[in-house]
């Protein structure tokens, strides 16, 4: 049920009995760079019945001078089972932030600043996974949906890189860190072309009963003549995973996303992982990152690593490898794909191995193949470590941070570089997996020598890098696998797997969240999101064996079991017995002779998650 009440410039949205989910402000903000945009000289509302894409509609528009626009008008369009807003902008100017169902203004009546819609809603969903681990939280707390994140304070909202835009509203608080509650739900979604999300980050910018959305396009997305934004859909779900769901079929339904997987699977593809990166971190530290979370000083690690002390970076080697296999293999568990992890590479940008680590990284793989193996190579998005700047994002004082998607020279160097470690005259190995899409670079005042101006920027620049490395991969070995953790349904088409990734530790109270519970919260985003892509487990890091024997016993249920471990737990140091890997045998058997009987190893179509409350 949708009211509009003109004199205020809302539209009030309410359950079929009457109970408000948002008094939503008919406003909306598109700044320059240069020029904030400021709403004024608002006309009255227009209200129009009529049919649009074959549906019946009541349309909405708000029209009104900016301050930085020659025209400027807001959309509000309500379907028998949705309402849709957008705002478009005619003028010239580069794009900053764009705040929908909320902004600047200066009214009639003399209120100015900045004005939102409210929350008459008790809590928020998203579908990120953040730290600390709170998968459904108060209303009055920020979400952050994008591309660009780390692990410092504030920013471990990237895990998913990108998660599916969509945000859903909910009448009840959560219980716990991975509870969400029954009842009735609102979601909110982003509905553009993957080629349209040219920004970084969707926010939910919450303040004293009132939100708002926005969109970080970041100073890099030219206008001149006309720009709509992206669509925000407004839908009732019976609970979050109905609404991921309706949102993927949107996408499908409007082109922009594909309808299925890109690939045919190989059956490869859903043999058990070891990932050496866990025994990698467990045989030596990452630099200034301690065991667990610091609440001492004394907990801390070393703010620089003294020399000579080997790091978890320096044990990606032949050597260390194939003593970890070995002794997995005389447990009993033998993986039928083997990543190679951080690093392999003498230089993340060319990615040429490095000969003290990896002598012969081609008899390697050879060795891995007549073994009945693959081998996977980690692939660090982003890192423009060895490559000129021509082909790079820099810094105002020409400095690359990042490689630049929108250079059709380092596209080319891209698919050059797949083709050398795939192919059989380079490396012949069989894919990758790729980790950091969360790096993504941001910045008004960074530099793009060699790209157009009309180049991606933001997400759609992930998706664009993603597709280059995807169609050189396929093209060089047709089953070549590639794992990423990208589970929004626009990136479909550049990917085979999604990986649930890093582990997080705890809720907002300092508990410990087990790590059972994030990672069947992770499935069932990409269960909703991305049905017809395998899901690999993943399993780093943990916090003890107890999380881990719990973890190896329900990975088969969630998708392809990953092993990162082989002779201690970094977190704990525990030290992993016969029994332990004797676990890991018996479980890898079951999984593979459920596989054997049903073809295919578990899919991700589960609607709600496993083991949590």
């Amino acid at each position: 049920m949708l009211q509009v009440r003109a004199p205020q410039r809302l539209a009030v949205l309410a359950d079929a009995d009457g109970r408000i989910w948002s008094r939503l402000s008919l406003l909306a903000s598109v700044d320059r760079v240069d020029l904030a945009d400021e709403s004024y000289d608002f006309d009255e509302p227009v209200v129009s019945a009529g049919r649009y894409d074959g549906e019946d509609v009541v349309e909405v528009e708000l029209a009104c001078r900016s301050t930085a626009w020659t025209a400027k008008s807001v959309r509000l369009r309500c379907f028998a089972d949705r309402i849709e807003t957008s705002v478009g902008v005619t003028g010239s100017g580069t794009l900053g932030d764009v705040r929908l169902l909320g902004g600047r203004a200066v009214l009639p009546s003399g209120a100015c600043g900045t004005f939102r819609s409210s929350t008459d809603f008790a809590s928020v969903f998203n579908p990120t996974p953040t730290e600390p681990v709170q998968v459904v939280r108060p209303a009055s707390t920020a979400a952050a949906l994008g591309v660009v994140g780390d692990a410092s304070a504030g920013r471990l909202h990237a895990v998913f890189s990108p998660p599916p835009l969509l945000l859903a509203f909910g009448r009840e608080t959560a219980r716990h860190a991975t509870h969400v509650p029954d009842g009735g739900w609102l979601t909110a979604g982003v509905l553009g072309h993957v080629a349209d999300l040219r920004f970084t980050e969707l926010r939910y910018v919450p303040l004293d009963g009132g939100f708002l959305l926005e969109l970080d396009y970041d100073g890099h997305t030219r206008v001149d003549g006309s720009f709509e934004s992206p669509t925000v859909v407004l839908r009732p779900a019976a609970d979050p995973w109905q609404g991921l769901a309706t949102y993927r079929a949107d996408l499908v339904e409007r082109g922009f996303a594909p309808a299925a997987a890109a690939t045919p699977r190989a059956g490869w593809w859903t043999e058990p992982i070891f990932c050496g990166w866990g025994a990698q971190c467990a045989a030596a530290p990452i630099p200034g990152q301690p065991m667990s979370y610091p609440y001492h000083l004394s907990e801390l690690g070393p703010a620089l690593v003294p020399d000579g002390l080997p790091v978890a970076f320096d044990l990606a080697r032949q050597d260390r490898y194939d003593g970890w296999l070995g002794r997995l293999a005389e447990h009993g568990v033998v993986p039928g794909t083997v990543v190679i992890d951080d690093r392999w590479q003498l230089a993340y940008g060319t990615a040429e191995p490095d000969p003290a680590r990896w002598p012969d990284l081609r008899s390697w793989i050879d060795q891995r193949h007549a073994a009945g193996q693959r081998v996977l190579l980690w692939w660090k998005a982003w890192d423009p470590t060895g490559l000129p700047a021509a082909e790079c994002v820099t810094d105002p004082g020409g400095r690359p941070v990042a490689v630049d998607p929108g250079s059709p020279a380092y596209l080319d160097r891209l698919a050059r570089i797949v083709t050398r470690l795939l192919g059989p005259d380079g490396l012949d190995a069989d894919g990758f997996k790729i980790d950091f899409t969360q790096r993504a670079p941001t910045g008004r005042g960074l530099r793009r020598p060699g790209a157009p101006a009309d180049a991606p920027w933001g997400i759609a620049a992930l998706h664009r890098m993603l597709e280059t490395l995807y169609r050189a991969a396929k093209a060089v070995k047709p089953d070549a696998l590639v794992v990423t953790h990208t589970p929004h349904p626009g990136f479909g088409d550049v990917c085979d797997m999604i990986r649930l990734n890093d582990i997080l530790e705890r809720d907002p109270d300092g508990g410990v969240v087990p790590a059972v519970d994030q990672l069947a919260f992770r499935h069932a985003v990409v269960a909703a999101t991305m049905p017809d892509h395998l899901v690999d487990t993943d399993q780093w890091p943990i916090a003890d064996r107890a999380e881990w024997r719990a973890y190896v016993e329900a990975q088969r249920r969630l998708g392809v079991p990953a092993l990162y471990y082989a002779e201690r737990v970094d977190r704990s140091a525990e030290e992993l017995t016969g029994d332990d890997l004797a676990l890991v045998a018996r479980t890898w058997r079951d999984y593979r002779a459920g596989r054997q009987t049903t073809g295919e190893a578990p899919a991700a179509t589960a609607r709600r998650p496993l083991e949590v409350g």
